[in-house]
C-alpha cells in the first residue's frame, strides 16, 4: 500500500527519506537563559544578555528544557543516556551573535527509538510501520533576519536566538511522500500529548529537514538532498515529490546529484538549490567549555517516566477494547491531544448525567463528536478549542435524545440553535417547546389523516410494496413538526397499516 515508484526511461526508481525534525521545546524560558519564548513578540524583545553573547555572559542549563527533552525520548521508546554534553558547532552569521551554536553532536542525550506510523486512517492496524529514531540532542536556535522591513538594508531579530530545540533525526527508513506525512502527523501528535512541543508549523515551532536520495530498487543508496525548514506536512510531501522526480531526471539524463541544501518553494512547488554541501564546512566541533556534561539520576529520569500521559497508541487501543469505539473513530478521537481531552470531558459528563458507564454513552458521544460538532466546525471555520459549545452542553443534548426527550432529527436542529445562541440543550427544548411527544393518542390521530389523505398508497403497501412504510413515517413524523417519538411512531404505524 505504501509503495511509491517513479516510473522513469530506464525503468523503476526508489525513494529513500529520513527527515530531521527541529521541535521547539515548550518551557519557561530559553535553553540557556531567562528570556521568554513568547511567539510573536516585537523584534528584540525578548533577548538577554547571554542571547546577545556580551562579553563574560556563562549559559546555564533551564533544567525543564532537559526535563522535556527526557520525556519526549521516552514517549518514542528511546534509549535514555544519562551522560550527555554540549558542543559548539563554530560558524559565523548575522543571526548568530556568539559565533557559535551549542547543540550536542557527540553525546546526545537520548539515543535510538521509533515511531510506528499507520496508512489506513480506518483501520490503523491494517497497514503499519516502525521508522528508526536515531537520535534526539538538544541545542539553541539562531535568530532570523528580516529582509523585508528596509529596501536596502536587512535586520536582525535575536528573539529566536537561544530558543531550545529538539531535533529528532529519522533512520532513512521512509520509502514514499506519504510516509513521510504520516511520521510528522504521528511526531506532532506524540510531542503534544507529552506537552514537550506545541507542535504548530505554521509558527516554527516544528519544521523539517528533509533529506531524499533515489536509486534503484534495493541498490545502493544514492546522494542526498537536504531541503531545509520545510513548515507543514503537506510541504513535506510535496518537496519529496518534486525532488525524487527531480533526481530521477537529472540521472536519467547522464547529469549527477550534488549532495547540496535546498529550498522548497511552496507557491511554484518546487526545490531549488541554496549550497554546496561537496566541500563540507568544517565546524570545528569541541566541548563547550562553559557547561560541565549532564548527568541525569535515577530519581530524575523515574520522575520523568511517572509525568508521561498515555500515549496515542495506548489510548487508540483502550478505547476500542474498553469502550467499544470503531477503529476509525478511535483513531480520530486520539490523533490530537486536544481532541482526546475534549471526548473524554463529554464522555465523563454524559456518563454522569445519564447515570450510566462510560461505556454505554461512548459510541454515541463518538459519533456525535467526529459527524454533528466537527461538521459544524469546520463550516465555521474554528478548531475544537474554539468550540462554540462546551463537553457539558454536548453531554446535555445527548442526554436528551437518550431518555427520548428530542428526537434525532430534533437534536440536529437544538445543536444549530445552540451554536448560534450559546444556550444549553435543556433551556432550548423548553423555551421553544421542541419536545418530543410520545402520546399514542395523539400519534394515532395523526397517522389516521396521514393514511386518509394517501389513498393510494395505502393501497399499494397492502399489495405488498412495503418500502412505502417510510413514506408514512415521513408523513407523520412531517404533520407532528418532527416531535413525535420515532420508535412509537413505528409501531403504531404497522398495527394501523396492517388494519
Amino acid at each position: 500500500m505504501s509503495e511509491f515508484r517513479i516510473q522513469g526511461d530506464t525503468g523503476e526508481w526508489e525513494v529513500v527519506i529520513g527527515l530531521e525534525v527541529h521541535a521547539q521545546v515548550t518551557s519557561n524560558a530559553k535553553l540557556f537563559s531567562g528570556a521568554a519564548t513568547e511567539f510573536g513578540a516585537e523584534p528584540n524583545s525578548q533577548v538577554s544578555l547571554i542571547d546577545a553573547a556580551m562579553p563574560g555572559m556563562l549559559p546555564t542549563p533551564n533544567k525543564e528544557c532537559i526535563r522535556q527533552a527526557v520525556r519526549t525520548g521516552m514517549a518514542l521508546g528511546a534509549v535514555i543516556n544519562k551522560y550527555s554534553r554540549f558542543d559548539r558547532k563554530n560558524y559565523f552569521y548575522a543571526d548568530l551573535p556568539q559565533g557559535y551554536q551549542i547543540s550536542q553532536l557527540y553525546h546526545p542525550i537520548v539515543g535510538e527509538g521509533r515511531i510506528e506510523i499507520s496508512l489506513d486512517e480506518k483501520d490503523p492496524e491494517a497497514f503499519t510501520k516502525e521508522i528508526g529514531i536515531e537520535r534526539i540532542h538538544i541545542e539553541q536556535d539562531a535568530g532570523k533576519l528580516m529582509h523585508d522591513q528596509h529596501p536596502t538594508r536587512s535586520y536582525v531579530d535575536l528573539n529566536r536566538a537561544g530558543v531550545a530545540l529538539m531535533e529528532i533525526v529519522s533512520r532513512p527508513d521512509m520509502r514514499s511522500p506519504a510516509e513521510a506525512g504520516a511520521y510528522v502527523k504521528k511526531l506532532r501528535s506524540i510531542l503534544r500529548y507529552v506537552g514537550s512541543c506545541d507542535g504548530n508549523m505554521e509558527e516554527g515551532s516544528m519544521r523539517a529537514d528533509v533529506n531524499v536520495s533515489v536509486r534503484k530498487p534495493g541498490g545502493e543508496l544514492g546522494t542526498r538532498t537536504e531541503t531545509k525548514n520545510v513548515n507543514s506536512v503537506r510541504f513535506v510531501m510535496a518537496a519529496i515529490e518534486y525532488e525524487a522526480r527531480r533526481q530521477v531526471e537529472t540521472l536519467e539524463s547522464g547529469g549527477r546529484i550534488v549532495q547540496e541544501t535546498r529550498l522548497f518553494d511552496p507557491d511554484r512547488g518546487e526545490t531549488r538549490s541554496m549550497r554546496s554541501k561537496e566541500d563540507a564546512h568544517d565546524y570545528r566541533y569541541f566541548p563547550d567549555p562553559d557547561l560541565l556534561p549532564l548527568v541525569l539520576d535515577d530519581a530524575f529520569l523515574d520522575a520523568c517516566k511517572a509525568s508521561l500521559p498515555e500515549l496515542p497508541d495506548a489510548k487508540r487501543r483502550r478505547y476500542e477494547s474498553d469502550l467499544g469505539l470503531s477503529a476509525y473513530n478511535a483513531a480520530v478521537l486520539t490523533a490530537d491531544a486536544e481532541t482526546a481531552r475534549w471526548f473524554e470531558a463529554l464522555l465523563a459528563e454524559s456518563a454522569r448525567v445519564q447515570a450510566k458507564g462510560e461505556q454505554e454513552v461512548a459510541r454515541p458521544a463518538a459519533n456525535w463528536l467526529i459527524s454533528d460538532l466537527y461538521g459544524a466546525l469546520n463550516r465555521l471555520g474554528k478548531e475544537l478549542d474554539e468550540s462554540p459549545v462546551s463537553p457539558v452542553q454536548g453531554a446535555e443534548l445527548l442526554a436528551l435524545v437518550a431518555d427520548g426527550t428530542i428526537s434525532g432529527p430534533l437534536a440536529k436542529q437544538v445543536f444549530e440553535i445552540m451554536l448560534e445562541t450559546g444556550d444549553s440543550a435543556p433551556k432550548i427544548v423548553e423555551d421553544r417547546g421542541l419536545k418530543q411527544t410520545s402520546d399514542t393518542g395523539a400519534i394515532e390521530a395523526v397517522i389516521a389523516e396521514v393514511l386518509a389523505k394517501n389513498p393510494g398508497q395505502l393501497e399499494q403497501y397492502r399489495g405488498g410494496k412495503e418500502a412505502l412504510f417510510g413514506f408514512f413515517v415521513g408523513q407523520t413524523m412531517k404533520a407532528m413538526g418532527g416531535k413525535a417519538n420515532p420508535a412509537v411512531v413505528n409501531e403504531l404505524l404497522k398495527k394501523a397499516l396492517a388494519g
